[in-house]
């Protein structure tokens, strides 16, 4: 009974720990140039903001990942919400990650990144559509534009970072910063329910430094909290053990 009971708690607990949003954030400073030039190579998380119009990279110093350049997005298109169908135009929110085939370095809109629309939970809710990109010359149906010099600079870190022995670069595209106040100024929107799945993930960087441990199960996106040292199994996964 003790084994079930501590089952139960380890599984819910992500949610317990990680229900808390705070309402702002203070904005972060990036690393001195100098350090910035040094982490080539670390690995790497993206962060992506629709209404902010903001991708944020972050380089792993120790335990933590710590920003290393915020990024005004030339352009995107369709708006907040997550993309559907194909031809729609908008460009995707929710949980993606890219490996070295998804580079494209020779892409006609200078240096382009496949963000690997549609992952997991795209397919489960039969959402459609492809080659849905960050890359540069400023121009977006779909996609999430930069300025050359700006896709210069963040292509240059991801790719550093796969072939320096990252397997996939994890990249979390947000409608917003989901903080209370911004959820709560959206609350009647159609995407609401959507994007109450995607502020965890949100949350947990925030308060850990960690990109989002996140899965799909029934068709949601699932988050589950890394153990410390940053092996990547979930919590749930060492209940599951532990009960055996």
């Amino acid at each position: 009974m003790g084994k079930i009971a501590l089952l139960f708690a380890m599984i819910f607990l992500p949610a317990v720990v990680f229900a808390s949003v705070p309402d702002s954030v203070t904005p972060l400073a990036p690393v001195s140039k100098e350090l910035k030039k040094q982490l080539l190579g670390t690995p790497v998380y993206l962060q992506i903001f629709k209404e902010e119009r903001t991708l944020e990279l972050y380089g792993k110093i120790g335990n933590e990942f710590r920003l290393l350049n915020s990024y005004r997005i030339c352009n995107f298109s369709g708006g907040l919400g997550p993309k559907r169908v194909q031809g729609d135009f908008k460009s995707p929110e929710g949980f993606y990650n890219v490996g070295l085939s998804q580079l494209k370095p020779d892409s006609r809109f200078y240096r382009a990144i496949n963000v690997g629309f549609p992952n997991e939970y795209d397919r489960q809710q039969g959402y459609q559509g492809k080659y849905l990109m960050i890359h540069g010359n400023c121009v977006s149906i779909g996609c999430y534009a930069m300025t050359d010099a700006y896709m210069d600079e963040i292509y240059h870190y991801v790719e550093a970072a796969l072939r320096n022995g990252q397997p996939r670069v994890e990249v979390s595209i947000y409608p917003f910063r989901m903080t209370e106040s911004n959820m709560q100024r959206h609350r009647y929107s159609t995407y609401i329910n959507f994007w109450k799945q995607l502020q965890p993930g949100y949350t947990q960087f925030v308060q850990t430094k960690q990109p989002p441990a996140v899965s799909v199960s029934d068709g949601k996106y699932v988050l589950s909290r890394p153990l410390a040292g940053n092996s990547g199994a979930p919590d749930s996964a060492l209940a599951l053990t532990q009960a055996k």
